[in-house]
């Protein structure tokens, strides 16, 4: 469900599948993880295979961001599908959370 690769004090997630209200406790946890290590300061999290993202989602993203955010840190997303994009524009989340363009020439 998550692959990631750290570069430095900046950590790439990629999260597959669906972050909903069943996969969210699981994804929570597995990012909280990952950030226990104070180096890092960056997240940046690859969006490219979550396929559905509902509100829990949402507060998962906003608890890692928080999280980050009382270190000095900061946190981006990349490579949205349509569906989660839309929701992350619906619900101001891109307003946030920093958006960078798709590794693919896409739109954001």
């Amino acid at each position: 469900m998550l692959q990631y690769k750290p570069v430095g004090q900046s950590l790439t997630v990629t999260i597959a599948g669906e972050l909903d209200h069943c996969a969210a406790p699981q994804i929570r946890q597995m990012l909280d993880d990952l950030l226990t290590d104070p180096t890092v300061t960056h997240l940046t999290l690859d969006l490219e295979n979550l396929t559905f993202m509902d509100s829990s989602g949402i507060g998962v993203l906003l608890g890692r961001l928080r999280a980050l955010q009382m270190r000095g840190g900061t946190m981006s997303v990349k490579n949205m599908q349509p569906p989660v994009e839309k929701l992350f524009r619906l619900s101001g989340m891109h307003r946030v959370i920093g958006v960078e363009k798709t590794d693919k020439g896409g739109r954001l």
